[in-house]
């Protein structure tokens, strides 16, 4: 994938698009750490453990847990116990939360299109 070039004036102005349709739309609103979590499950090859998630995002397995509660709420993803090792949950993905980042990644492309053609 060649990099996108784009000055941070426009790339703030990109994200901004982007923060406030999520918020007008009905979609989940889920806040930086939560997308940058369902991005690492979604994006990165699985298993996905709790401890694993907290180690790559340097934060503790308690504030990786309170994320995984708000977004196993809205279906986004699903925990379960790891067969090899009882004492371990995988996080894995779901059917909603694969049609959430799907909508979110259109989003990205449509406004991103816009916002080149305006700039």
């Amino acid at each position: 994938m060649a990099p996108i070039e784009l000055p941070p004036g426009d790339a703030l102005k990109l994200w901004h698009q982007i923060a406030l349709r999520q918020v007008l739309d009905e979609s989940p609103d889920l806040n930086i750490r939560q997308i940058a979590i369902l991005l690492t499950i979604y994006l990165e090859p699985p298993p996905h453990t709790v401890r694993d998630l907290a180690r790559k995002l340097k934060v503790t397995k308690p504030v990786i847990t309170r994320a995984l509660d708000t977004m196993s709420h809205m279906k986004l993803l699903e925990r379960r116990p790891d067969e090899r090792d009882r004492r371990s949950i995988v996080v894995r993905r779901t059917v909603e939360g694969t049609l959430y980042l799907e909508k979110l990644g259109d989003l990205i492309s449509h406004t991103a299109r816009g916002q080149g053609s305006n700039g």
